[in-house]
């Protein structure tokens, strides 16, 4: 039996609205991914993973996106993203083991104010539409800022799916690391935009992956890609089509600002339906 992942990348909540609108598009044409065996989230992905294995309807989904009625209370990213580039560009350019160059950008994280853990955590509160974890094999990655560690947090890890959510979810100096346990935790795209190499060992492997920032992490998602090929891995890549660019430039192409929701998830239900015939040929 052929074995399947979904892997959900970051990319803000343009992002989420993004993966959202083309995974509902596919649903649409009769590709549903919610039969995978993994859902594997980072950042928006495990926002975008966390409500398509909730048991809601793609379409009710694909409405909480687009709805200003039903749509998440996001805040605005009142943050210096040119002087974040810099700091993570410096940080990654003095080098040192995996661990100690993330644990740098967690003491950044850490000491960067940013608005208060439970105003963010009622964000995430409100964009997923189920609180429990699923019975779906769902895995969402973080990054311990303290440690430097990667962490994959999963149904029998023993913390709440709104809290991993959360943590996947903290882009440093953007938002507040999160809180669990004795742990703080930030993105986990700080380690790799999409996490795809925790799907070794699967046949086929479906990327979402909105525009990449111009921000460095530990590992690029075409050297993960590349390792999972060479181990008889096969992938395919959904990345935002010129037409989808387009929209959101005119738009003023910022990833994390709220008022693109509607454009980049009607962008994706739009996109899949070129994207078809690649993905059926793929998912099978």
């Amino acid at each position: 039996m052929t074995t399947r992942t979904l892997a959900a990348g970051g990319g803000g909540v343009a992002g989420i609205a993004w993966e959202m609108g083309l995974l509902v598009g596919l649903a649409e044409a009769g590709i549903d991914v919610r039969l995978a065996d993994l859902f594997l989230g980072t950042s928006a992905g495990s926002a975008v993973t966390a409500q398509i294995t909730s048991g809601r309807t793609m379409e009710e989904l694909f409405q909480r996106q687009v709805d200003p009625v039903l749509q998440a209370k996001e805040l605005p990213a009142n943050a210096d993203f040119q002087q974040l580039i810099a700091d993570f560009t410096r940080i990654f350019k003095e080098g040192g083991s995996s661990n100690a160059i993330l644990q740098k950008v967690g003491a950044l994280a850490l000491s960067t104010p940013t608005v208060a853990e439970a105003e963010r955590r009622d964000v995430i509160v409100s964009r997923l539409p189920v609180h429990h974890w699923p019975q779906a094999r769902l895995e969402i990655v973080a990054t311990d800022a303290e440690s430097g560690e990667r962490i994959v947090f999963t149904r029998e890890s023993g913390v709440e799916l709104i809290d991993a959510v959360a943590a996947s979810c903290a882009v440093p100096c953007v938002w507040p690391p999160v809180t669990i346990g004795k742990h703080r935790y930030i993105d986990g795209g700080c380690y790799s935009m999409a996490n795809v190499d925790l799907a070794t060992g699967f046949d086929k492997v479906l990327v979402l992956q909105p525009d990449i920032p111009p921000i460095p992490v530990l590992e690029s998602l075409d050297e993960q890609i590349e390792r999972l090929r060479l181990g008889g891995t096969q992938v395919e890549v959904l990345t935002p089509d010129e037409a989808v660019k387009l929209a959101l430039a005119k738009a003023g192409g910022n990833a994390l600002d709220p008022s693109l929701r509607g454009i980049a998830a009607r962008g994706g239900r739009e996109q899949a339906r070129r994207e078809l015939a690649r993905v059926a040929a793929f998912w099978g």
